[in-house]
Formats: C-alpha cells, structure tokens, sequence
C-alpha cells in the first residue's frame, strides 16, 4: 500500500448515531451483506457504462467488466473487487462517510426510464451491511478518470475512518472485510457461491469467485417472451421449483403501466409437485432490479392462487432501507391487481380454446377457485367463468355455469343443486327425483369447500342458486302422477313410529310432494340458517353431531308400503326400528352429514340376518 500516516476523519454525526443500528439490527439476514456489496459493484460497472457513453478519457477501457471475489480461508478474509467507475478521495469521503449518500441514484436521475433498469442501488447503506460480518472493513478505490489517485479508506465501525493514499493500477474498488469470530463460515468459496445463488445469480455481469463463474446474469423474465423457447420455460420451472414434470401452462409478462413487471408465473401440472419438497403451495420469488428481495413474497396474488409458482421483478417495488422487507403502498397495491387480472384471463383462455388442457388444471386446482370464490368479493366476478361443474343431465362433462343456464327448459328461472359427500352419492340424492322427467339437470356439488363456495355464489346472470333440499320448491314443467301405497291410517302410524325411532333426531315427519322412486329425503328445518357448511362442520368440529333434519315420506314406494305394513302389523319391532333407522341414516350418509357410519354396522347385521331367515315366497 503506502507508509504514509492515515488521515483519520470522524463519521458524521448522523453516521455516529447509525451505524451501530446498521451493522447490528437493520439486516436480519447475515448473508444479505453479500448481496449488498455485489449489487453496488454492479451499479458501479453500469454508472461506468454510462460515463463511457459521453467521454472517451477513462483509465483502462478495454477491461472487463466484471466483479471478482476472492476467499482467505486463513485469514479469514473475503475481498470483493469490480472494475467500474471508481472512487476519489472526496468520493469515498461523501459515499461511504454519510447514510444514504447513493452514487447510483445521481445516475439514475440523469438517465432516461427505459435505461435505468441495471441500476440496483437506492439507498446508499448497503454498503454498511459488510459490518454485520466483518469488525474491520477496507476499501481500495481508484476512479475511472485517469488522472484520479487511488485511496483506501478503512474502519472498524467505530467513531472515526481513515483515509490513505493507497496503490491500485486499475480502476475499480476492492473491498476487503475481515470477518468476525462468529462470522469465519464465510471464510468458503462454496458458501459465497450458494450465496451468491440465492441472492445474485441474475446480476447483469460475472461474478467470479476464486477465478470460477458463480452467476448465470441471464433473467429470463427479463427478455422478451417471443425471444423466450417452450423448452426454456420448462427448464426454468424445474430450476424454480425442483419439480420434474412440465408445467401445466406459463405467463411471461412485461408492462411499465401501471406498474413496471417483469414476471413468469406457472400453473403446474399436477397439486402436489417437488422432488424435495413435497408440497401444495406455490412459491413467488421477489426480486427487485434482478437482485432477490424475498425467497416466498404471500401478498403478490391473492390466496386462491397460492398454488402458482414464479418470479416477480419490479422496478418500482418500495422497500425499507435494508432492501429485505418490501413496504405495504398503492404500488404493491397495483402490482398484485394486475397479476391477479392477467393471470385469470389467461385461465379463462385456457378454457374456452383448449377444454382438456383446462380440464386437467379444474381436476387439481379446482378446489382453489372455489375457495376464491366463497372468500374473495374483489375477484369473484372474474372467477365465475372459471367454475365447472358435474351435472345430473351432463355425464362425465363438466359444465360451466354459463352452459347450464344455456341448458335451462322453459319456465326455469334458477339454477338448481345438490350437495352431497361424493360424486356418487351426489347422483343417488332423493333430491333429483322428478327431474329427468322434466328435462332438468341439477349441478352436483360434491366436495366440502362447495358449502363455503355457495356463500359467495347466490346468483349467476341474475339465477338464483337453489339447493333442492328446499321443501318449497316448484319445479317447473309436468310430472306423471303415482299410485298412492300407503293409506292415510297406515301413514298416521307410520309417521309416529318415526318420531318414536328417532326422536331429536328427525326435526319432522311428513309425506314428500317431490319424491318419485326414493323411498325418503331430508329436508333442512325451517330454523336451519347456513345449512349449506354443514359438511365443513362434520370435519373441522370435535364434537360434530348431525343436525336434525325433516323426514320425507314417499307414499308411493314399494318399500316405505311394506315398513308402513310392518309397522301396523305391530310384529317384528325390533327389526322395525332398525330398518326406520337405517333409512334415516343411509339418506344422512348420501348427504354428507353422518357423524360416524361405523356405527350403522350392528344394525345392518341384523337386517341382513333378517333378510337371510326370510323364506323365500
């Protein structure tokens, strides 16, 4: 270096005060301070481009723009060199002596806005982070103009720095941290590069460490997508997310209005993917000018899509003065409304050109569009398009709700459905009796988030959801008449035997006015507000007891005859109330709503015995 005396110069006042706070509680990452002090030589090596773009006189112009960083593993030392702009005396003095004095935003300023995205810096603090690792920084710098001489300043965090002249024939600044006892791990060339992984991999020059290439610069959400191969996104996604297979579909996009964006976001191909790490959830990658702000950013999409896999990248991100925690403004605001908009129209797309494809993402994120549905009023207009549904007319073919209400017969002026535990027992329901001879189709909602769903969905294009669990409903259209089986007396008795059975159990016992060939359904007491969440209750409530239901009656059922003549014969009780019971449960059972099937084991032994014993007629 040089024997002359270091000049020792105090820290601003407000340096005094901060800079215990910057090295000690600002970073709650250690290794962010490799971040940092890569992102300034960055911005360095780009305010060089800009000054050689107005003047030829700079010291070595055919050098490399790069950033190189060397490990002492026995001194424990990390030094991190770049060959940009350089600093003078009054530079370091003015850069590195005062917070927030940031080189990088004089550059911005003068730049135009279609030229500043290189430019990292905003704060002008990182700097300080090398403080959380290190109890002794030195810094070597030599400007670009050639006439310039090189200084090193030099501190140990404490009241005052020094400054000396210092020998360096290239332009640029090295930056030499002499780690802390607890800090010697980063005294390795494999963990700088994890680091530099991690946090850095995107910067837009090498970055060497002991002499190897530790970054890739290449951000493919920043090219254009028309630049963009199929097989790159796909290779992208699996870097991304340690998933295997092919994503189900991409969004590359990039605005500057409202909002600057650069992003890719994935829809994968199956809920659970990951080689590693078996999971549901989607993550975001936040990055801020190509440098990473934030491994899992939750607030980018709303949670009906937290299945979605990517990368965000944003210009006009505003974060706190550690660059690690990004600040809740309009602009977060803006960005996340304007993923979410693109994102569901892409959906949308998806499912009017390409029904298989969106068939299989309904199969696996379905159940996430439903939950948007019933929690989302913001969204939940826009996610309509997207619902599909099994019908009781459609077969195997989901429907949309604006093909069901296509499908509507004259006279129908809602949209009917059933609730059930299964797509199976959905298609067995009482309910639907009477609506095939109508020409009705009812949708089958068989899954558990379709209760919370239907409490965001009550209309469609004016249609009213109806459930046809509801007594009151006037089907429309003719139905053939049936033979009455069951005389008004044997039904009085038929009706008491019931309430006997059952007891608080059954809410009601009355004759059906729908029911075609089932022998009996459960309708919801008149009291029976949110009846819709009774299936969500059954799994989350501990001590879940079905609620009591009204009993429907079909006089007209060969088997309700043959109980209603049992029971007036007054023989056999105790298979009589076993089979009153087992009818209640077997409907609580298609609804969705039994607490414990097991229990119905006994009682179905004896009526298979029963069943067994009886001579053949």
């Amino acid at each position: 270096m040089t024997t002359q005396t270091p000049e020792s110069v105090p820290f601003r006042a407000e340096v005094k005060q901060l800079l215990h706070i910057l090295a000690h509680a600002l970073y709650s990452d250690r290794e962010i301070f490799l971040r940092e002090l890569i992102s300034n030589a960055s911005d360095a090596l780009n305010r060089l481009k800009f000054e050689m773009l107005t003047t030829t006189d700079v010291l070595d112009p055919e050098a490399d723009l790069e950033i190189q960083i060397t490990v002492d593993e026995q001194a424990k030392t990390i030094t991190l060199s770049d060959t940009g702009v350089g600093m003078t005396r009054d530079e370091l003095v003015e850069n590195l002596g005062t917070i927030a004095q940031s080189g990088a935003r004089a550059v911005m300023e003068r730049l135009a806005a279609d030229q500043r995205g290189g430019i990292i810096g905003q704060f002008g603090v990182g700097f300080y982070s090398a403080f959380v690792v290190a109890d002794e920084v030195a810094v070597v710098s030599r400007s670009f103009r050639p006439e310039a001489e090189a200084y090193e300043w030099r501190s140990d965090g404490g009241e005052n720095y020094t400054l000396t002249p210092a020998t360096r024939e290239t332009r640029g600044t090295s930056i030499t941290l002499h780690l802390k006892e607890d800090a010697h791990d980063f005294a390795s060339a494999w963990r700088l590069r994890q680091i530099v992984r991690k946090h850095s991999d995107y910067v837009a020059f090498p970055v060497l460490i002991d002499g190897d290439r530790a970054n890739q610069t290449t951000a493919l959400w920043r090219q254009r997508a028309k630049d963009v191969e199929p097989q790159q996104y796909t290779d992208f996604y699996r870097q991304l997310t340690f998933d295997y297979d092919e994503p189900l579909m991409h969004l590359h996009l990039v605005t500057d209005a409202p909002v600057d964006l650069h992003t890719i976001l994935f829809i994968p191909g199956k809920r659970e993917r990951g080689m590693i790490e078996r999971r549901v959830e989607g993550k975001i990658k936040l990055y801020s000018r190509k440098i990473l702000i934030q491994e899992e950013a939750k607030d980018l999409l709303p949670a009906h899509f937290r299945f979605v896999e990517g990368v965000v990248d944003s210009e006009d991100i505003p974060l706190n003065v550690s660059r690690e925690l990004v600040q809740n403004t309009p602009v977060m605001t803006r960005i996340k409304k304007s993923l979410t908009t693109r994102l569901t129209k892409e959906l949308v797309t998806l499912a009017n050109t390409d029904s298989e494809k969106y068939g299989k993402f309904w199969s696996e994120f379905g159940v996430f569009i439903k939950e948007g549905i019933g929690s989302d009023a913001a969204t939940r207009e826009d996610l309509l398009p997207l619902l599909r549904f099994h019908g009781s007319a459609s077969g195997d073919e989901q429907v949309s709700l604006e093909q069901y209400v296509a499908g509507m017969v004259e006279g129908q002026d809602e949209i009917y459905y059933v609730l059930a535990s299964d797509l199976a027992s959905a298609r067995r329901s009482p309910h639907l009796d009477g609506l095939a001879e109508r020409g009705i189709s009812a949708l089958l909602l068989a899954e558990v988030i379709d209760g919370f769903m239907l409490g965001g969905l009550r209309e469609y294009q004016g249609k009213k959801l109806r459930n046809l669990d509801d007594p009151s409903i006037a089907l429309p259209g003719e139905s053939a008449a049936t033979e009455v089986l069951v005389s008004d007396d044997a039904f009085v008795g038929m009706v008491n035997r019931f309430k006997e059975v059952l007891g608080e159990r059954a809410a009601g016992v009355r004759a059906a006015q729908a029911l075609r060939s089932s022998p009996l359904r459960l309708v919801p007491a008149e009291s029976a507000q949110g009846h819709e969440m009774d299936r969500v209750r059954r799994l989350v409530e501990r001590d879940y007891s079905a609620p009591a239901r009204i009993v429907e009656l079909n006089r007209s059922s060969p088997l309700v005859a043959d109980l209603a003549a049992l029971i007036a014969r007054g023989d056999q009780p105790e298979l009589t109330d076993a089979l009153v019971a087992q009818l209640y449960d077997s409907a609580l059972l298609l609804e969705g709503l039994h607490p414990n099937p097991a229990e119905m084991v006994d009682r179905i032994a004896l009526l298979m015995a029963a069943a067994a014993a009886k001579p053949a007629n």
